[in-house]
């Protein structure tokens, strides 16, 4: 036994009690959980905490609730542990009220390959001097050039200023019906039923951003990071006037000046307008030339004059899945004779 006991490293002590207490004890040992509690609720007790809390007065109360009330009525049936844990056990615990349902957002899947067929749009707040006072700052972006289409500065944020911009920049660039699909996130200016009735009688397909993803409406996004980011941004404004004079200019930059990486280096103008063509068959002259000076430093061959993408989405399918006060003015470049000018239209 003692040899036995050594090649297990087990005590001789603790296989001698094993066998006192098999030879012993009839039936096996039971836990604690299993044992019978002397304090424990009777069947009887537990059917009536039960029965209690499904009644009509408290089925939809929690037991905190429940407990209070009845020791106001001079009713004690058990704690309020209890009373959860046997809810627990009949599988009726959590919330007791009705709830809303989970909502499902369809993911938004734009995609763009020509100007004015899809619109981005957003509002920013721009921060005066004075502490806690904002401006609202409307920008329609348009998706595949990344031209801004329109801006509005204005001391209030809501939807009559927001039908007031759609409506002005659709007819300034003579949006035929069924043409454009505007995108946008939830905010309340842009699922108000006055500024949605007015996109269906204008026939334009309104698309919006699932609750609370950024990345649904990155174009806008991005713009207003390029705008906030500039060396000139003053960071407060001293008066909404100033806000506007500030914006026109960046606009006029950002529109006309502005060579944008995502449009390989082309201004949203010229992508928009279609200059792009002449304006990359005077960038690749340019390259010919070096390249025809000294062709040893271009290891890689001819170089050639990176185009602005053919197609703009938002939310790609991918191939790896299955089967993509109502004061306000609004802006508008507009194409004259002698090429893009702004003009500005006031509204009071």
């Amino acid at each position: 036994m003692t040899q036995a006991c050594q090649a297990l490293v087990l005590n001789r002590g603790t296989l001698y009690a094993r066998r006192h207490r098999t030879a012993h004890d009839e039936s096996p040992k039971r836990s604690r959980r299993q044992s019978v509690q002397p304090r424990a609720l009777s069947t009887q007790e537990r059917a009536t905490v039960i029965a209690t809390l499904r009644s009509a007065a408290y089925s939809d109360q929690p037991p905190a609730e429940v407990y209070q009330s009845l020791l106001e009525q001079e009713r004690y049936l058990c704690s309020v542990s209890t009373m959860h844990r046997l809810l627990r056990r009949v599988g009726e615990a959590g919330e007791r009220r009705l709830q809303r349902p989970a909502q499902h957002h369809a993911i938004p899947r734009l995609l763009a390959t020509a100007p004015n067929q899809v619109w981005s749009w957003d509002i920013t707040k721009l921060p005066l001097v004075r502490r806690g006072v904002y401006l609202s700052l409307y920008v329609i972006l348009d998706l595949f050039s990344r031209f801004v289409v329109a801006w509005m500065v204005s001391v209030k944020e809501n939807s009559a200023l927001s039908k007031q911009l759609m409506d002005e920049a659709t007819s300034r660039y003579r949006i035929a019906p069924g043409q454009l699909t505007v995108h946008q996130d939830r905010g309340s200016p842009m699922i108000a039923h006055g500024y949605l009735d007015l996109m269906q009688t204008l026939d334009v397909t309104c698309s919006h951003s699932r609750p609370r993803v950024s990345n649904d409406n990155p174009f806008s996004e991005s713009q207003f990071k390029t705008q906030k980011y500039q060396p000139d941004y003053p960071g407060r404004f001293d008066h909404p006037s100033h806000a506007r004079r500030w914006c026109e200019d960046y606009f006029d930059w950002y529109n006309f000046d502005h060579h944008h990486s995502g449009l390989a280096g082309f201004t949203p103008e010229q992508v928009f307008t279609g200059r792009y063509h002449a304006v990359a068959e005077d960038k690749q002259r340019a390259l010919d030339e070096r390249y025809a000076l000294n062709p040893e430093r271009f290891v890689k061959g001819p170089p050639r004059v990176a185009m602005p993408p053919t197609t703009v989405a938002i939310n790609p399918i991918m191939p790896d899945e299955d089967g993509v006060i109502l004061d306000g003015r609004v802006n508008f470049p507009t194409l004259s004779a002698a090429g893009y000018v702004k003009s500005t239209l006031s509204l009071k």
